[in-house]
């Protein structure tokens, strides 16, 4: 009678459902959040990743992904079907600046139809444009726009307490009541606003320009102040946001993309840490 054999070691012979797949089972690779990455790739928001992800849309390795998941380059990510290319900091995102206009909204849908700043920024393909915080209606001002939602994310949220800075026209001159009010802080429906610098920047006639800066960007936080203190801004400019400034000649409903170095600038002021 012959002895038994021993047994070979098993081996897992599962192959990849889609061509092209690896099963990584390495800890060495280097790995980054799964809805920041997401995010940088200019598919949204890191909430709307965030979001995505909760909802079972997203896999890596073809297992649903969860939110505190995390993915290396090895990994293949996909949302639904689509595979996604993602970005672990080789690629520089695109910027772009927009002056908008009054009258037009910064959402692409909207029930009444009116005009979007979407409208006039140039098409990409392979992402999408995210704004970098809002301007309602009746406000003009600097817009800015990127592909890397992990970018807009540092540049909106309240921690990071990125300045933005507003030219703001009234009938009349304001008191020196009325400005320390605005100074100090007034109590508004949604809490305490303040502006951290109020500049008189003179004017003709009856009409009077004031530069105002803030740290945050609550919904018509600055008319809701002025009407706090009785005063009804005529024209509200956004000329800065953080080191961004309005480029003095790019024209209403323009836009300028900033060139590999001016993006550079603007990644070493907001780290991804």
């Amino acid at each position: 009678m012959r002895p038994n054999k021993p047994h070979k070691e098993f081996k897992n012979k599962t192959q990849p459902l889609f061509k092209g797949e690896k099963d990584i089972t390495s800890s060495s690779v280097a790995t980054q959040k799964l809805h920041k990455l997401l995010a940088r790739a200019g598919l949204g928001s890191r909430r709307e990743m965030e979001n995505l992800i909760a909802m079972g849309q997203v896999t890596i390795n073809q297992k649903v992904a969860g939110i505190a998941d995390r993915a290396s380059s090895l990994d293949v990510v996909r949302i639904k079907k689509r595979i996604i290319h993602l970005n672990f900091g080789k690629e520089l995102p695109r910027v772009l600046l927009y002056h908008k206009p009054e009258g037009e909204i910064v959402s692409h849908n909207d029930p009444r139809n009116r005009p979007s700043v979407f409208d006039n920024l140039p098409k990409i393909k392979t992402s999408k444009w995210v704004s970098i915080g809002r301007l309602d209606f009746n406000t003009s001002g600097l817009l800015i726009f990127t592909t890397d939602g992990s970018l807009a994310n540092r540049l909106m949220h309240p921690r990071y307490e990125v300045e933005r800075e507003y030219a703001v026209r009234i009938v009349g001159i304001l008191s020196e009541s009325q400005i320390k009010l605005l100074t100090t802080g007034i109590e508004l429906e949604d809490g305490l606003a303040k502006f951290i610098s109020l500049l008189d920047q003179g004017g003709m006639g009856s009409n009077h320009w004031y530069h105002v800066i803030l740290k945050e960007g609550r919904n018509r936080e600055i008319r809701r102040m002025f009407e706090a203190i009785g005063v009804t801004i005529s024209r509200l400019i956004r000329v800065r946001f953080g080191v961004i400034k309005l480029p003095p000649r790019l024209r209403r409903g323009k836009s300028i993309e900033l060139n590999k170095e001016e993006v550079e600038h603007i990644l070493s002021n907001y780290p991804d840490n």
